[in-house]
């Protein structure tokens, strides 16, 4: 897929800004040779029948969010180790979560919660994770993307989407928003190289400079009277009957271009009442958040980055991960003391994830989208000295909802210090083969010739989690 960019770029090498990219893809993929390159795009996905109708948002709360403050307060042990903020009784008898988290708690029947699941790591290792160590080194999203194909077959969207917090609000600093050098690798595509990377929609990446194509820069002067130039193209070629006579990509490449793919991503085309269901901004001011040291690596857009990834989703990306970071909490002054941040940030996820289930419940989506809200580690069990806590890959914060899965309970336990899980564990394997058995069909896909041995495998030796499936 291409988009259109001016060809006297005035971008520097961060890469192109939010407003460029809606600007100029209203266009859509404008190109003489785009019709072959859809085909060519379509070929490389599987068969209709080894995909299931679904996509997935991975919610991934960058730099270690605390998962007894989460969901496992653990109000029972000592004051060094329990809950900070309290905890709040769900609809669950006998399940408390944190109490930052009261709207998800009453409305536990949208989801499940694994309080034995551990990502293992103790690091901002990232990469393994999203791969559950799988041959490949992919993350799930570029696994999906390579099974898949890069784009949908009838609305040429990208299928792997990354959403940062300035793919929804122009004028923020590039890279200011994760913890440094980490980001890339959590839409790594491993083995498959560069052209399975994640789709960046806030500027950079090697797919959106796939999709570049210089255009006279008097073009884009006035963008209503392009626009109408376009759909008077659009309803002279339909009058004329020369649509009908185009092949199947040949249409689809005029749809692009006179329709855009960009639509999708554009929260100007959604109901005012919706954007402000989902607005976090008011919870709280970015400037208070950046006197707190670390916490400038935050951001309070959360909310309209799930609101994109709704939209995404309904108009055919398989894969939407959305980036929420700030979420390193040593309390050793790159963050604030006592955890004040969990306070907002908590909060935040608390609307977002919310207003997103009920949302989607509303339209009819709980069952076609799978959200999973998790990071690359939790923390430690017991407060340090400032009142923080530290790295820790034995138990994290894991949250599904929907995809068809088994929702409204909660699976496996910690012990009395929230320190190990008793029973049966759960690692990122479990989850990766969790999401590609919701995704595919894995039966049908080993008998895919054009998709690697190694992930045809994993797919078929890895266990989902069990409690999960139906």
């Amino acid at each position: 897929m291409l988009s259109i960019r001016d060809c006297w770029p005035t971008h520097d090498c961060q890469g192109y800004s939010r407003r460029e990219f809606l600007r100029v893809g209203s266009l859509g993929a404008g190109a003489l040779a785009l019709p072959g390159l859809l085909q060519t795009k379509a070929m490389a996905g599987v068969g209709a029948d080894v995909l299931r109708d679904k996509s997935v948002v991975l919610l991934f709360l960058q730099g270690g969010p605390p998962h007894i403050e989460f969901f496992d307060p653990k109000l029972s042990a000592p004051a060094e180790i329990h809950s900070i903020t309290g905890e709040v009784q769900t609809k669950l008898p006998g399940i408390t979560f944190g109490a930052t988290f009261p709207k998800l708690a009453a409305m536990t029947d949208r989801f499940t919660i694994v309080r034995s699941y551990g990502s293992g790591q103790s690091g901002h290792t990232y990469g393994e994770v999203v791969s559950g160590n799988n041959p490949t080194k992919a993350s799930i999203s570029s696994i999906y993307a390579r099974v898949r194909g890069n784009n949908h077959p009838r609305t040429g969207l990208p299928t792997n989407v990354l959403l940062l917090p300035e793919a929804v609000q122009d004028g923020l600093k590039m890279g200011s928003n994760f913890e440094t050098g980490a980001l890339p690798t959590l839409t790594q595509p491993g083995s498959f190289g560069p052209t399975f990377a994640a789709f960046n929609p806030s500027g950079g990446g090697d797919l959106k400079q796939d999709m570049e194509l210089a255009v006279a820069p008097e073009r884009f002067g006035d963008r209503r009277a392009l626009l109408q130039g376009l759909d008077l193209l659009r309803r002279s070629a339909d009058s004329s009957g020369r649509i009908s006579g185009l092949d199947n990509y040949q249409q689809q490449a005029f749809e692009m271009i006179t329709r855009g793919v960009a639509e999708a991503f554009d929260l100007s085309k959604e109901h005012a009442r919706t954007v402000e269901n989902y607005d976090t901004s008011k919870l709280f001011r970015m400037e208070d958040l950046t006197r707190w040291y670390d916490m400038k690596r935050a951001s309070n857009l959360l909310g309209r980055q799930m609101l994109l990834a709704r939209r995404l989703c309904e108009a055919g990306c398989g894969f939407v991960t959305v980036s929420d970071c700030g979420w390193d909490y040593h309390a050793n002054g790159n963050s604030p003391k006592q955890m004040a941040g969990i306070y907002p940030m908590g909060g935040q996820v608390d609307h977002a994830v919310s207003v997103f289930l009920e949302d989607v419940h509303e339209r009819g989506l709980s069952d076609k989208i799978l959200l999973i809200v998790t990071g690359e580690m939790g923390r430690t069990p017991r407060l340090n000295n400032n009142g923080g806590r530290d790295h820790y890959g034995e138990l994290t914060p894991l949250l599904i909802a929907g995809g068809g899965l088994k929702m409204g309970q909660v699976i496996g336990q910690s012990d009395s210090q929230a320190g190990r899980a008793i029973g049966e564990s759960y690692r990122p394997q479990h989850l990766l083969a969790t999401i590609m058995h919701t995704l595919f069909d894995v039966g049908r896909l080993r008998l895919e010739q054009n998709v690697p041995r190694e992930i045809i495998r994993f797919a078929e030796t890895s266990q989902p989690i069990d409690h999960l499936l139906a």
